[in-house]
Parts: C-alpha cells; sequence; structure tokens
C-alpha cells in the first residue's frame, strides 16, 4: 500500500432510465481518514445533468470519483465498436462524441436516440424482441474488463443488452454523454494517464466494493441500515452515517466511496495486468477489477 494523493472520494450510483429525476441515482463522499462517507444532498432526487455540474463545479479539487457505469463498448473481441458499420469509432473518446452528437436533442442525458439508430440499433438487443441482426449470440458481446470480473466472481452483462432488470446498456450510453463533456476538465482514467494533481473519475462496479465489505456477490445488495452499517465497519469506517432508513443506490454510493478511499492507495488496481495500451483507448477498465 501507498499514501494516496487524494483528499476525497466520491461514488456515483448511475442510471440510464427514461425521464429527468432518477430513483437510481446516490452520490455519496467522504474525505481520507476514516470517517463514514455520507450522501451529497440527502433527500434530493438527483438528475443527470446535476450529477454533471456537480462534477464539473463543486467537486473538491483532490477527488478520486467512481462512477458505477460502463465507459465503454466492447472492442477487442472483433477489433471495432461496431463491426461492418463504416462510422465506428477507432476509440472510446470518439464513441463518446458519436453517441453524444447522435443525442444531441435527447433531453435529460438520455441516449434513445443512439440505441433507435438505423445503423447502430442493429447491434443491440432492445425491448419488444427487437434483436439486432448484429448483436451476436448468447448474452452478447463482452469487454476484457468484464471478463476480470467474472474471475472476482461477480456477474456482468453485457453493454448491448437494453432489455431486464440487469441491462447495463442505457446507463452506458447516457454516461458516456456525461464523460464526453467532462473530457478535458477531469482526468477520466485509463483514457487519460493517471495525473499528479487534479481529480480524477474512474469506471467503479459495486458489487466489486460490497464484496471487499464482506457481501457475495450474489448478495451485494444493502436495504438495511443494519446491513449497511456492518459492510461500512469492515470497510474501516468508524461512526455511522444517521440513517433511519437506506435504499440499495445510496447504499452502493455510501460503501463504493469507502472503498474507493482504501482502494486507492493500491497501485496493483492502477496497473491491471490485462489492461493494455490499446484497451485503455478503446474498451478502457473497471477500476479493481484485477
Amino acid at each position: 500500500m501507498r499514501r494516496s494523493r487524494f483528499t476525497h472520494f466520491a461514488a456515483i450510483d448511475w442510471s440510464g432510465a427514461a425521464g429527468e429525476r432518477q430513483r437510481g441515482i446516490a452520490v455519496a463522499l467522504c474525505s481520507k481518514g476514516d470517517a463514514t462517507p455520507l450522501l451529497v444532498r440527502p433527500g434530493h432526487r438527483w438528475s443527470r445533468a446535476e450529477v454533471l455540474a456537480w462534477l464539473g463545479e463543486e467537486l473538491p479539487a483532490a477527488t478520486l470519483v467512481g462512477c458505477d457505469l460502463s465507459t465503454s463498448l466492447p472492442y477487442a473481441d472483433r477489433g471495432a465498436f461496431f463491426p461492418g458499420w463504416d462510422d465506428s469509432p477507432p476509440d472510446a473518446r470518439t464513441l463518446w462524441a458519436l453517441v453524444d452528437r447522435i443525442c444531441q436533442n435527447d433531453p435529460h442525458l438520455a441516449a434513445s436516440s443512439f440505441t433507435e439508430h438505423a445503423q447502430a440499433s442493429r447491434y443491440f438487443r432492445r425491448h419488444g424482441g427487437r434483436l439486432g441482426d448484429r448483436f451476436g449470440t448468447g448474452a452478447g458481446r463482452m469487454r476484457r474488463t468484464e471478463e476480470a470480473q467474472r474471475a472476482l466472481g461477480c456477474r456482468p452483462y453485457s453493454n448491448f443488452n437494453l432489455v431486464g432488470a440487469a441491462q447495463v446498456g442505457k446507463s452506458g450510453l447516457t454516461g458516456m454523454r456525461m464523460l464526453h463533456r467532462l473530457a478535458g476538465r477531469i482526468a477520466i482514467w485509463p483514457f487519460d494517464p493517471l495525473p499528479q494533481t487534479g481529480p480524477v473519475l474512474v469506471e467503479i462496479y459495486s458489487t466489486i466494493a460490497a464484496m471487499a465489505a464482506g457481501r457475495s456477490a450474489r448478495r451485494s445488495k444493502i436495504r438495511t441500515v443494519a446491513e449497511l452499517h456492518t459492510a461500512l465497519a469492515a470497510l474501516g469506517c468508524t461512526g455511522r452515517p444517521g440513517m433511519e432508513q437506506v435504499d440499495d443506490h445510496q447504499a452502493d454510493a455510501l460503501i463504493t466511496a469507502a472503498w474507493l478511499r482504501r482502494a486507492a492507495q493500491d497501485p496493483r488496481l492502477w496497473s491491471p495486468p490485462a489492461l493494455t495500451p490499446q484497451l485503455a483507448r478503446t474498451e478502457g477498465w473497471t477500476f479493481g477489477a484485477v
């Protein structure tokens, strides 16, 4: 372990659901030390635009931010995000720009225009039994980092799946619109190298944090204050968040912020053996998946 240069640690449980304000968004923040993380704006129902504004305008200068969303799409398995489409981007940043451009008229950082796009939609599994002719077979294509998640015991899903409770595609696509707008303002690892100063944003998977707090992958979701206190204590937190009730989104954010504070000190997590320069430009990586 080494001393982290970060003074604050934030975790964002993100949502790709339709509408302006989302029950599924929660933001937690803690400082270095062992104090229990606290919710940012407790009781507030966040919009995606408000999260973007908070990151750009209110974030403490030396903050490590974890966002529970997929920062890119599979690339390495086929040598392209969208094989067979002439406009398939060469790297993640160009992908973010493409999604944001196609969805420029979608309010609230939504991404429905992308999933309904004549070419892009061919790669997704959508509601109503609409399976794109280029979706592939089985559960769908996976990134290398999702294979690493599986090796840890997690149960990731394809970002090309937009159906069911486990779908993660909409969350990732809406998140890409936010990342495109944050580019140049906040370092986004591993697409950006880890800078010596300033805030850094990383992709997280809350199940990894929950497992570090003593939960199993199948029982990673916490919905009671008693379970939350136990998990935070396992991550070295002192004190309690002073909540009478908690939902799983708030719990995910609080636990992941506490985990980030510890995990940031581990140099292995910043240099995963499977993370190549090509993956760092295209697929990205989930912090903690080693």
